[in-house]
């Protein structure tokens, strides 16, 4: 019987039939947040993705990012035209001790900074040596405080006494009757004197009275390299360098070599992800605070823009507030200087301030005035709130002139006989 071939191929081709399909029904779905990437990265749409991204996020819905999300990478997208000058912390707030400090000191400056690096430089801040780590400090500390155990001890002080008895043998043998005779004469004095008291062990081992806190910084050993950077870098390039040396500290400097700022991982982060407190920070005060009386309390430190959100939009610097960031900065470009304080310098638009508090390098803390009315509680001798003491802590008012002028003259003198004794 002849074999059937099942690989003939002369007859017609198969083809299936009747096979399920799938069918969608309903309103066709709308591309997705990744059919939008991809349909941007293969160039059917003219915008890049960077702007891509900058459409979807702006939109309502946000391709279903949460508020935190939306936020979060809006910073990372604009953290690439974030310069350090806008990031970094100006000199005049940086915490900074010399080379020569002692152990105690830097200490105590540690704890009332309550920052974990410091910079640490040689005669001036423009001559840096480089950072000292708290955690550095604490590990020389305990290193020279700990004592060897016992055991060692012993071993140590049994090899040497074998290899003085082997170099010189009478030496030996005179010492050790002079230990004999001490020994006895311990024993007779112990009889009859009183229990003495036994020495306390130390505590994890550690003999803290060993550490010489008037050693200086530099004889340690303890100082870290730290990083130098422009003011004009960008953000993410120095956060990408700070990753690869593994150093968390830049210190910003000018064209010239001088110290211009400070700089640390921490303050690129809290542009991304907002302000970072951990359990040592303080609840921060508000920089601008309303009085009663319709004026502004700000501190100089404040943004140009914080300041102008709470005043109103009719506190607008204009062409002044351009080259500078902070009220402080505005008045002194106002007037050319430093003012003192108790001075007032006219604002923009219908607004003068007060220099409240101020030293001979910057301006600490103003008060804001519409013009109008300083002029009505003026003509009707009502007292501003800046002639009342400030609470304690706090340093400003006005100068004796102003305080007079504001108050108004002195009462008349009592009527004879009718005064108080």
């Amino acid at each position: 019987m002849p074999e059937t071939s099942t690989s003939d191929t002369s007859g017609p081709a198969y083809e299936p039939r009747n096979l399920p399909v799938i069918v969608e029904t309903g309103a066709p779905r709308q591309p997705g947040l990744l059919r939008r990437i991809i349909r941007t990265l293969f160039g059917r749409r003219p915008e890049s993705l960077r702007s891509g991204l900058q459409d979807v996020l702006e939109e309502d819905g946000a391709g279903g990012f949460s508020p935190l999300e939306r936020t979060m990478l809006t910073n990372i997208l604009a953290l690439r035209e974030r310069r350090i000058s806008d990031v970094r912390v100006p000199r005049a707030d940086i915490v900074a001790v010399q080379q020569d400090i002692s152990l105690g000191e830097l200490i105590r400056v540690f704890e009332k900074a309550e920052h974990s690096r410091l910079v640490v430089y040689n005669d001036t801040l423009d001559d840096p040596v480089g950072m000292v780590h708290i955690r550095d400090l604490i590990a020389f500390i305990t290193a020279r405080a700990a004592a060897p155990p016992p055991a060692k001890i012993a071993k140590v002080a049994k090899s040497a006494k074998a290899a003085k008895a082997a170099s010189d043998p009478v030496k030996i043998a005179k010492e050790a009757a002079k230990d004999a005779a001490r020994k006895a004469a311990g024993e007779a004095a112990r009889e009859v004197a009183k229990p003495r008291r036994r020495k306390m062990p130390l505590v994890a081992g550690l003999d803290l009275k060993a550490v010489d806190l008037s050693t200086p910084l530099s004889s340690t050993q303890i100082t870290r390299e730290m990083l130098f950077t422009p003011p004009s870098m960008r953000c993410i390039d120095l956060l990408a360098r700070m990753q690869a040396t593994r150093i968390h500290l830049a210190l910003v400097v000018d064209e010239y070599g001088g110290t211009e700022g400070l700089i640390s991982i921490e303050d690129i982060v809290e542009e991304i992800v907002g302000d970072i407190a951990d359990e040592h920070d303080d609840d921060e005060t508000p920089q601008v605070i309303r009085q009663n009386d319709g004026s502004f309390i700000a501190d100089a430190r404040a943004h140009l823009d914080d300041v102008t959100r709470i005043v109103g939009a009719d506190f607008d610097p204009g062409e002044t507030g351009e080259d500078v960031d902070t009220l402080g900065g505005y008045l002194t470009a106002r007037v050319g200087r430093v003012p003192v304080r108790g001075e007032i310098v006219p604002g923009p638009g219908q607004f003068e301030i007060e220099v409240l508090d101020a030293d001979p390098r910057r301006v600490k803390r103003a008060q804001i005035f519409r013009l109008r009315d300083r002029q009505v509680r003026r003509r009707t001798g009502e007292r501003p709130a800046t002639d009342a003491a400030p609470p304690a802590g706090l340093s400003g008012g006005l100068s004796g002139d102003d305080a007079a002028t504001e108050i108004g003259p002195p009462p008349p003198p009592a009527t004879p006989g009718t005064g108080s004794s």
